[in-house]
């Protein structure tokens, strides 16, 4: 089989590379941490392309964007997508790739003024998968109703841009606290929540250091769930307001 018919693929809301309660900045220590895990993909929320006023505030600020950064550890492909604009700087989501990303595009699916929200789509080429992978990362509205509306338009761009046979991973923080959107992504576009699969039970990520909210969350299709991890405890739990998951999956198309 191939090499790459295991993927390792993390998701995690690394909160803008600060610490709880914002005090400290820890991003290099997140490098550190994903460098010695080696996920085949990350998927990244909450990440700085560009922040005036940290980068004055604190001495070991990079002069790369945070996704930039974070690739430099060890994955040759990386998308951004800006979400949120401010006069100092800007924020979204990112997707990291140890294997080319052979395009991508950021959607605009904010539904207020207040929250500026995308789905990172990046369609990546794995050694071993017949078809294309399809990734998208998102992180959701903290309201319901602007959430369903979100999941709507998630479901939409799965069914117009992504082919049935085609294997396809959603991955980040839904804040989904009341659990209501792995059975409409199951029942509209045949998404498995990997944790809900495993378990039974959403994983919880929320606070990192008492974990109780399930907010974040992987989903699969075209893939054999092979085992997970919530990343919690220190020092993860000094890294970030979420606690990230890992999961092991192995694509059911590959070339023998």
């Amino acid at each position: 089989m191939a090499e790459a018919t295991v993927l390792k693929v993390l998701s995690y809301n690394i909160h803008k590379g600060l610490g709880v309660g914002n005090r400290a900045f820890t991003l290099p220590l997140i490098r550190e941490r994903l460098r010695a895990l080696q996920p085949d993909i990350v998927f990244l929320q909450e990440v700085l392309g560009q922040h005036d006023k940290h980068a004055s505030r604190f001495e070991n600020w990079p002069p790369l964007s945070q996704c930039d950064f974070l690739a430099e550890a060890g994955w040759a492909h990386a998308a951004y997508g800006k979400n949120a604009v401010y006069s100092h700087g800007h924020h979204g989501n990112a997707i990291l790739s140890k294997y080319p990303i052979v395009e991508y595009e950021n959607i605009d699916v904010s539904t207020n003024a207040f929250e500026s929200r995308g789905i990172l789509h990046a369609v990546v080429n794995v050694p071993g998968v017949v078809s294309p992978l399809h990734c998208m990362c998102v992180h959701l509205n903290m309201l319901r109703k602007g959430r369903d509306m979100q999941l709507k338009q998630l479901c939409k761009r799965v069914m117009r841009s992504v082919r049935d046979d085609e294997a396809l991973l959603v991955a980040g923080d839904f804040n989904d606290w009341q659990e209501s959107a792995s059975q409409v992504l199951f029942d509209d576009i045949g998404l498995e929540e990997v944790f809900l699969g495993l378990t039974g039970n959403h994983a919880p990520t929320f606070p990192s250091k008492f974990p109780m909210l399930r907010l974040d969350r992987v989903y699969a299709r075209g893939f054999r769930t092979l085992g997970g991890d919530i990343l919690c405890g220190e020092p993860w739990s000094s890294l970030s307001d979420h606690a990230p998951l890992l999961a092991h999956l192995a694509p059911k198309d590959t070339i023998d």
